[in-house]
């Protein structure tokens, strides 16, 4: 009996350290806020990338509208490096109210500009979610 016990025990833990290995990698960061009232040219808050796990930077937003009878279309979203003298643009993303990707980063300081508004001159979006 106690030999079966301690065979349980053994595939057991076996079964549960396959486990550990296949569990998905997760960004190095990311952080949750919402946009009330940009206007473009507008500056995200600078969040930093170590860069030590080779994620891709991306900006989500969800529940988007703007003071445009139209409602939301399409913004367009620039991101920054910020480093000493003019910030290296990494790239401008049409943004639908989903997800806008610009790959893994270097390490250092980023934000994120609205850049463009196809209905509209001011940006709400209840909740947008920075992934690096």
């Amino acid at each position: 009996m106690q030999v079966g016990r301690r065979a349980v025990g053994i595939v057991t833990a076996s079964v549960a350290l396959g486990f550990i290995g296949v569990i998905p990698a997760h960004a190095e960061g990311s952080r949750t806020t919402y946009i009330s009232g940009w206007h473009i040219n507008n500056e995200s808050s600078r969040w930093t990338d170590n860069d030590i796990d080779g994620a891709n930077t991306s900006v989500q937003f969800s529940g988007c509208s703007t003071d445009s009878d139209n409602g939301f279309n399409d913004a367009g979203i620039t991101l920054y490096k910020d480093v000493f003298g003019p910030d290296e643009d990494h790239g401008t993303r049409s943004n639908r109210c989903n997800t806008s990707t610009w790959g893994s980063q270097s390490s250092g300081d980023y934000y994120f500009t609205l850049s463009s508004l196809t209905y509209g001159g001011t940006l709400y979006v209840k909740k947008v979610v920075i992934r690096y």
